[in-house]
């Protein structure tokens, strides 16, 4: 059955990697970003052991995942449910929960986290982390907590923001803060 399913993995790493060309200023062919990009070698290890997750494989999707993970600091359950034309820029520190669930057409930059708001065993079987829809771009270091949480389709959420909330559809979110130089006299 898994292979089977390769034709349709294959068919989602070409649309995510004609994201990341469409994305990346600094992409120059797609043969680069299938041979260099840390985001599209943890995109590309999370489709295939998704597709072990989801037949029920044991150990050997998160041995798969995990391994990703030490090689480009992203670290993707393969439980989690991922669209197509999915990029990731940079990627490190980023992290998405097992029952994370990402639209089509989601940028993600480094160090953001989609994670819980709890940890607790009992919770194990419950949708904990957030609901990513279409079109949505999450800038670098963003938290996102919850499994009731639901980023509304063509959002932007800025740097550094804490959510544990909802985001209605084609909302911006960012925090406002203020920066003081001083000029040394």
């Amino acid at each position: 059955i898994f292979m089977e399913r390769l034709p349709g993995i294959f068919r989602k790493l070409i649309q995510d990697a004609e994201a990341f060309m469409k994305f990346d200023p600094a992409a120059e062919s797609i043969e680069e970003i299938i041979l260099s990009y840390p985001g599209f070698f943890s995109i590309a290890i999370y489709r295939l052991s998704h597709e072990l997750h989801s037949l029920k494989v044991p150990v050997l999707p998160r041995v798969m995942s995990e391994y990703a993970h030490g090689k480009t600091g992203v670290d993707i359950h393969p439980g989690a449910s991922i669209g197509e034309s999915f990029f990731i820029d940079h990627g490190t520190g980023t992290v998405i929960g097992e029952t994370a669930d990402i639209g089509s057409n989601v940028k993600i930059y480094q160090g953001v986290t989609l994670g819980a708001l709890f940890v607790k065993k009992s919770l194990a079987k419950k949708k904990r982390h957030p609901t990513i829809e279409d079109n949505v771009i999450i800038y670098a270091r963003s938290t996102i907590l919850g499994g009731d949480t639901r980023i509304g389709h063509d959002s932007v959420i800025g740097g550094n923001v804490w959510l544990t909330e909802s985001v209605q559809p084609h909302s911006i979110v960012y925090q406002k803060h203020h920066v003081v130089v001083r000029e040394a006299k």
